[in-house]
C-alpha cells in the first residue's frame, strides 16, 4: 500500500481505531499530513476541536505518536524501516519481523480538557481513556468515590436495566480499582453500588460517562499518562515510583499509598533523554538541581509527552504575548 501510494498519487481507505472500541475508514493519500488526518477524523466524529488529540501507530510492541506536521505515510515508512534495522519486529526470527501496524486516534495532551464542553469527545475518548487508569489503581481514590464511579460504569454498560445487579460481584474487578477491591466483601460492594445506582434517577449512558468524568476531573491526576518505573538516583524517594505526566508537569507518586511526593512543573525541567531501558530527567539548574534516572521500557513515550506538553505550553505563551503586543 505504502509503495503504491509513493509511486502514484492514489488514495486508500485506512482504518482508524478509537478508544470506545469502534473504528472507521478514512481516505488518505501521499499528501495527507497527520494534522489534516486528525482534522478529518474530528469533523466526521463531530468533535468541537482536535486540540490535544493525536494519531498513534501501534507496531511491534510500541505505540508511537505521529508528529502533526509529518506526512502520514512517510512517517509509517520511516518507522517500519527503523524497526527492520533494529530488528524489533520479529524476536529471534529477525529476517521477517512482523511489521503490520494499526492506527489509533486518542487524546494525548489534556491541558485544556474541560469535562462537559464536548460531549462527543467525553463519550468516545475521555471516558474510555480514563477508565483503565482508574481500574489499575493509579489514582488516589476513596472507597466512597469508587462506589459512585462503579454505579456510573454499571449504567454505562447496562443503562437502566437492574436485572444485571446479580452479576456485580463477578465483574467487580471491571468496576472497582484493583487496590480497593479487598476493602469490602463482594456482597458489600454490590449493596453499596446498587444503593448509589438507585440514587441516580433516570440518566442516559452518555450522561453517566460525563458524571464519571466529572468525579475524576476533580483529582490532580485527571488526564495523566502513568508510568511505573524504578529509580536509583534519589535516596529520599521510594525505589518503585509511579510517574504521572499531566498538565501540571511531572508528578512523582508513591505507588504504595498514592501520595504525591513531588510535582515538577514543565518550566523547571531543564533537560531529559530516553533510551530503550531508561528515562533521564534533570530538574532545576546545575547548582541547585536534581536528577532522576528511571528504569523503564516506556522512556520513548515519556520523552515524547514531555516534548509535546512543553511545545504546547510555549505555543500558548507565544499566542498570549502576540495578543498583548
Amino acid at each position: 500500500e505504502v509503495e503504491a501510494i509513493q509511486s502514484k498519487k492514489i488514495s486508500i481507505y485506512h482504518k482508524v481505531y478509537f478508544p470506545d472500541d469502534t473504528d472507521q475508514a478514512f481516505e488518505v493519500d501521499s499528501g495527507t499530513r497527520a494534522k489534516d488526518f486528525c482534522q478529518a477524523i474530528g469533523a466526521r466524529l463531530g468533535l468541537k476541536s482536535v486540540e490535544g488529540m493525536s494519531l498513534f501507530v501501534k507496531i511491534a510492541d510500541k505505540v508511537i505518536s505521529v508528529p502533526e506536521g509529518d506526512f502520514f505515510f512517510d512517517f509509517v515508512r520511516h518507522l517500519t524501516e527503523w524497526l527492520k534495522k533494529t530488528k524489533q519486529g520479529g524476536g529471534r526470527d529477525a529476517a521477517a519481523p512482523n511489521l503490520t501496524y494499526q492506527v489509533f486516534f486518542m487524546k494525548k495532551l489534556w491541558s485544556t480538557t474541560v469535562v462537559g464542553t464536548d460531549v462527543n469527545a467525553d463519550s468516545i475518548f475521555h471516558y474510555h481513556q480514563e477508565l483503565p487508569k482508574l481500574l489499575r489503581g493509579y489514582h488516589k481514590c476513596t472507597a466512597e468515590d469508587a462506589v459512585k464511579l462503579a454505579a456510573l460504569q454499571y449504567r454505562v454498560r447496562f443503562g437502566d436495566n437492574k436485572k444485571e445487579f446479580g452479576s456485580i460481584p463477578t465483574i467487580l474487578k471491571e468496576l472497582v480499582p484493583h487496590d480497593l477491591v479487598h476493602e469490602m466483601s463482594a456482597d458489600e460492594w454490590k449493596k453499596k453500588i446498587v444503593g448509589a445506582f438507585n440514587k441516580h434517577g433516570s440518566k442516559s449512558k452518555v450522561d453517566a460517562k460525563i458524571m464519571f468524568l466529572k468525579v475524576i476531573a476533580q483529582w490532580q491526576t485527571f488526564g495523566s499518562a502513568f508510568f511505573e518505573v524504578k529509580q536509583t538516583t534519589e535516596p529520599k524517594l521510594p525505589e518503585n515510583l509511579l510517574i504521572a505526566i499531566n498538565k501540571y508537569g511531572v508528578n512523582l507518586i508513591d505507588p504504595s499509598n498514592k501520595e504525591n511526593l513531588a510535582t515538577h512543573p514543565f518550566t523547571k525541567i531543564s533537560n531529559w533523554s530516553s533510551g530503550g531501558t531508561y528515562f533521564h530527567m534533570a530538574i532545576g539548574n546545575l547548582v541547585r538541581g536534581s536528577k532522576l534516572l528511571c528504569e523503564t521500557t516506556l522512556g520513548y513515550k515519556m520523552d515524547d509527552l514531555l516534548t509535546s506538553y512543553i511545545s504546547l505550553m510555549l505555543a500558548t505563551m507565544n499566542k498570549k504575548k502576540s495578543r498583548n503586543a
